[in-house]
């Protein structure tokens, strides 16, 4: 990934808690055919290692997990607000009018190691954690365990675990921090009046000083 200084995310909380909020990841591999691209939903984990792991699981049917490169990283893509940013929204386009239109965006890439886990107790505990990770913001949240243990044990046997063991975790928070402060503050009430609290809130986390 292209990185600019100003844009650079490496802290290692920040990364995860994207990864946390936005688990749909596109899952980059490379096999006899060439790069192959799976959207795939990914949880991480701490294993001990410096960066973590992340864990998912794919369709037993899905050639991915048998004809993945092992020579090769592979690597998941997370990707978080983006927005279109407009030239009129910049306060400094009255002063100047040397201004153009942008995108603001947030992305984590996860590179590492992919294994497969073809192990019922393994892929049980992964789609209870997934489950439980996605369902935890719900009043009454759903658990595997309400559904029928044979209607369970028969999903499960045509799913694949699938884990990414990472070595290098990496983000980009493109958010308007390049801008003068008046700029960063229109944009944002730009993007609060459009209704995208979202980006809004990526802009307002990296407000410079006014001074």
């Amino acid at each position: 990934m292209y990185h600019v200084q100003n844009f650079h995310e490496s802290d290692p909380q920040t990364l995860r808690d994207l990864i946390a909020e936005h688990p749909l990841s596109t899952l980059i591999t490379l096999d006899t055919e060439g790069l192959n691209a799976n959207l795939i939903p990914l949880i991480w984990f701490d294993d001990g290692s410096e960066h973590g792991a992340l864990r998912g699981h794919v369709a037993r049917a899905n050639p991915l997990w048998q004809h993945f490169s092992k020579d090769i990283d592979t690597l998941a893509v997370f990707q978080g607000p983006t927005a279109y940013i407009s030239p009129s929204w910049y306060a400094t386009k009255a002063e100047t009018h040397k201004v153009v239109p942008t995108y603001n965006y947030v992305t984590v890439q996860a590179y590492g190691t992919l294994t497969v886990h073809d192990d019922a107790a393994w892929v049980w505990a992964q789609i209870n954690a997934l489950t439980n990770s996605q369902e935890a913001r719900f009043t009454n949240p759903w658990q595997v365990s309400d559904a029928p243990e044979d209607y369970v044990a028969q999903n499960m046997r045509v799913i694949v675990g699938i884990e990414l063991k990472i070595n290098r975790l990496t983000g980009k928070w493109k958010v308007s921090q390049n801008q003068p402060a008046g700029n960063q503050r229109t944009v944002h009430s730009h993007l609060q009046a459009e209704g995208d609290m979202a980006m809004a809130a990526c802009v307002h986390a990296r407000f410079k000083d006014e001074t």
